[in-house]
């Protein structure tokens, strides 16, 4: 079996580890007892467990940008809602995964994250970004993207809280309700703030 395919079936296993057992259950020792290669092979292939884990995440954006850029509606305004709509799906059916990748941000503290790893965000906040563009036309670059970004900083801030049961806590509202209720207030706050600004 050559390296690739190493590789492919190590990545196989430790996301089914983590959609069964939750991100804290994957650990090079578990891995290892789950695929029958050695931990030295796990770290051979991939350095280490955090270099495994950013390869996991890598995952998990590409299939939220795959999922999103299937929107067909017409209208911005509809394909926002949209967005907002399949983000916030896609977190509670994929609760663990995107745990692991909100901790990984999160512990994330004595390093910069690589040009890869932040080029897969950079082309999800994109999308809003086009889309809040055409809905506010008069907006200079530099607020529009100030908008995006203070927009997905929520959005992802709010994530963790979809990926427990803390929001249960707080509101009956459904969790997917909550997020389109968040985009919309937003943008309402944008328009006003145009009109003020």
């Amino acid at each position: 079996m050559n390296k690739d395919d190493i590789q492919e079936n190590l990545i196989k296993i430790g996301r089914n580890i983590v959609q069964e057992k939750g991100p804290d259950f994957l650990t090079a020792r578990k891995l290892s007892e789950a695929s029958g290669y050695s931990v030295g092979t796990i770290y051979n292939q991939f350095g280490n467990m955090d270099n495994y884990i950013l390869i996991q995440n890598y995952i998990t954006l590409d299939t939220l940008y795959h999922n999103l850029i299937k929107v067909q509606k017409n209208s911005s305004y509809e394909k926002l809602n949209e967005y907002i709509r399949i983000f916030a799906e896609f977190v509670l059916q994929n609760r663990f995964l995107w745990h692991m990748l909100f901790n990984f941000h999160l512990n994330c503290t004595d390093r910069l994250f690589s040009v890869t790893y932040l080029r897969r965000v950079s082309m999800i906040i994109s999308l809003f970004e086009k889309n809040l563009t055409d809905l506010y036309q008069g907006l200079e670059f530099k607020k529009r993207h100030a908008f995006v970004e203070v927009l997905w900083i929520t959005l992802f801030a709010l994530s963790s809280l979809l990926t427990t049961s803390a929001l249960e806590t707080y509101s009956k509202i459904n969790a997917t309700k909550i997020c389109e209720l968040l985009l919309n207030t937003y943008l309402a706050g944008i328009k006003v703030s145009e009109r003020i600004g």
